[in-house]
C-alpha cells in the first residue's frame, strides 16, 4: 500500500523525488522517457523484452533492471509502460510474471502505448480487481519529443489516479491532460493520428505539385508555412522530404498499426473516415516499396515513384 505521508506527498508533487518507479519498454520513446525520470531523481527500475537493452540502459543511466515485468513493478508506486501493441501490453500487464502480479494495492499503472480503447478498458477492469489504478496515456511528439521531454500526453482514467501521476509525467511532457474516463486518452490519440495522416498526405502532394510546376520546394514552403498552411509536419519534415531522407522518425509500420485501430474504432462508433482509409492504403503502397521502417513522410516518396 502507498500509505506513508512521505509517499503520498511525493505522489502529489509536494516533493521532487519518488522512492520507486518502474518503466516497461525501452524503445525509441520509452528509453528516453525512463531516462528523464531517473535524471529527475526518481528511483527507476526498467524492464525490456530484450534483456541486454535493459541492462545497457541501467548501466548508462544509473537505474536498475529486472528480468520480468513483475519484478520491475515490485514495490513501485507508479509503473509506466511504452510497448508495441495490444498483445504486447497484455503480456507485460497480465499473467504470473506480469506487472499487475507485482503491484501493491493503491499503486498506479500508466500506459503510454498507442493501443485500442478496448484493451485499455479491459486492463483498467483487470487492474481494478487488484485495487490498482490504470491510466491510459498515449503520447505524441515523436522520438525528438521523447528525447527533449516535450511530449503531448493525452490521458484517460480516474481523476484521482491521473492527478497523482501528473507531477511525474510532467518530467517529459509539454502538455499532459485528462480527457475523460478509461479509454479517452486512446480515443484522443486516434484523433491525433487521423489529423496527422491527412496533413502528411497534403504536404506530400503540395511538394510534389511544386516540383511538377517547376517551383523550388524550399522557396514554396518558406512562403506558405507563414500562412494558414503551416504545420508541425511542414516545419519539421519538408527538408528531409525534399532531400529524399526517410530513415528517421515515426515508422510507416507503426502508423499503419495506429490507423488500423482508428478505422476499426470508426466502424464501432459509426464515424466516417474516408481520407484516413485512403491514406492508410497509400501507406500500404509504401510498405510494398520496402518502406515499412521509413518515416511517415515517405508518402512524398510514393508520389514521386508514381511519376
Amino acid at each position: 500500500m502507498i500509505g506513508s505521508p512521505q509517499a503520498i506527498a511525493q505522489l502529489n508533487g509536494k516533493e521532487k523525488t519518488m522512492t520507486k518507479l518502474a518503466f516497461l519498454g525501452l524503445g525509441v520513446m520509452g528509453g528516453p522517457m525512463a531516462a528523464h525520470l531517473q535524471k529527475a531523481g526518481h528511483d527507476v527500475t526498467v524492464y525490456n523484452r530484450t534483456t541486454q537493452k535493459a541492462r545497457a540502459w541501467a548501466e548508462t543511466h544509473g537505474g536498475k533492471m529486472a528480468e520480468t515485468p513483475k519484478a520491475a513493478a515490485k514495490g513501485a508506486e507508479i509503473v509506466f509502460s511504452c510497448v508495441g501493441n495490444d498483445d504486447d501490453l497484455r503480456s507485460v500487464c497480465r499473467g504470473d510474471d506480469g506487472a499487475f502480479a507485482g503491484m501493491d494495492e493503491g499503486t498506479i499503472f500508466v500506459d503510454h502505448t498507442t493501443v485500442s480503447a478496448a484493451v485499455t478498458r479491459e486492463l483498467y477492469a483487470a487492474a481494478a480487481k487488484g485495487q490498482i489504478s490504470f491510466v491510459d496515456a498515449p503520447i505524441s511528439g515523436g522520438q525528438a519529443g521523447a528525447e527533449n521531454g516535450q511530449l503531448s500526453i493525452m490521458c484517460g482514467g480516474d481523476t484521482s489516479a491521473f492527478e497523482r501521476a501528473l507531477p511525474v509525467m510532467e518530467v517529459y511532457a509539454k502538455i499532459c491532460r485528462r480527457l475523460g474516463g478509461s479509454g479517452a486518452g486512446q480515443m484522443t490519440k486516434m484523433c491525433n493520428q487521423i489529423a496527422i495522416a491527412g496533413l502528411v498526405q497534403g504536404l506530400s502532394e503540395a511538394l510534389h505539385f511544386a516540383h511538377k510546376a517547376g517551383l523550388d520546394g524550399r522557396d514554396v514552403v518558406e512562403v506558405i508555412s507563414q500562412g494558414a498552411a503551416g504545420s508541425w509536419q511542414m516545419a519539421n519534415r519538408y527538408e528531409t522530404m525534399l532531400d529524399d531522407k526517410f530513415d528517421h522518425g515515426f515508422a510507416v509500420d507503426w502508423m499503419r498499426k495506429d490507423l488500423g485501430i482508428c478505422l476499426d474504432t470508426s466502424n464501432e462508433i459509426d464515424a466516417s473516415l474516408p481520407v484516413t482509409a485512403l491514406v492508410d492504403q497509400f501507406y500500404k503502397d509504401v510498405q510494398k516499396m520496402g518502406g515499412g521502417r521509413w518515416d511517415t513522410s515517405a508518402l512524398f516518396k510514393r508520389l514521386n515513384a508514381l511519376g
